[in-house]
């Protein structure tokens, strides 16, 4: 069969800028959580699903996805781990799925991305290095990168993520009719947005969300 790309949701940071008692992607959104909503709409784009994560979301990671897909790294900050952050969690989902025909990376904290949105960016991977989703000209999330930048993608670390591919290679956007690609949630008020969307669109029982 076939490779298809892989999904690499990112749920390994701190979330810093989120003051709520609990960590961002443990916040209720309808039924389930933030990082829940996430992965189900990430699993529902029918292509491998990888999480990165740490040790406190592992468990509603293999919920969604198989054990092997689920990378489990050190919190960020843990002593002797200077190397971590998004670039370095970038690098892990992608050699843990290294077999894939290119990555797609889909923070955790977006979970109003549409899995249709998803399979379309995966679709131009075979033409572009770089696409990235875009709506109304505003460039989001997911980034796909092609299987071609597979070294270079393993080799980031820190907390830079994949900036200086993006600007490295020709990037190629591709306008989406879904506004989820620029929704995440850093503070408080941005999880109150979230949730009178998610609210507005029926919640749960919505299939607006993620138009499969």
């Amino acid at each position: 069969m076939k490779a298809q790309p892989a999904v690499i949701v990112l749920a390994a940071g701190r979330g810093s800028r989120f003051l709520g008692t609990d960590h961002k992607l443990a916040q209720r959104l309808g039924s389930a959580t933030v990082l829940a909503t996430t992965l189900r709409h990430a699993v529902s784009s029918h292509m491998p699903v990888v999480v990165v994560t740490t040790e406190a979301f592992a468990d509603v990671a293999r919920r969604s996805v198989a054990a092997r897909d689920v990378v489990v790294l050190p919190e960020v900050g843990s002593a002797g781990h200077g190397e971590l952050g998004m670039g370095h969690s970038i690098a892990m989902g992608v050699a843990a799925r290294s077999d894939a025909a290119g990555w797609l990376i889909l923070p955790g904290d977006m979970p109003m991305v549409r899995s249709a949105t998803l399979r379309e960016v995966a679709r131009e991977l075979p033409e572009h290095a770089v696409v990235y989703a875009q709506h109304k000209g505003v460039r989001g999330h997911p980034v796909g990168f092609s299987s071609e930048l597979y070294s270079e993608l393993v080799e980031l670390r820190g907390d830079e993520g994949a900036r200086r591919l993006v600007a490295r290679y020709p990037a190629w956007g591709i306008e989406v009719d879904d506004p989820g690609i620029l929704i995440d949630v850093d503070t408080e008020d941005d999880l109150d947005d979230l949730r009178r969307r998610h609210a507005q669109r029926g919640g749960d029982a919505s299939s607006g969300l993620d138009r499969s």
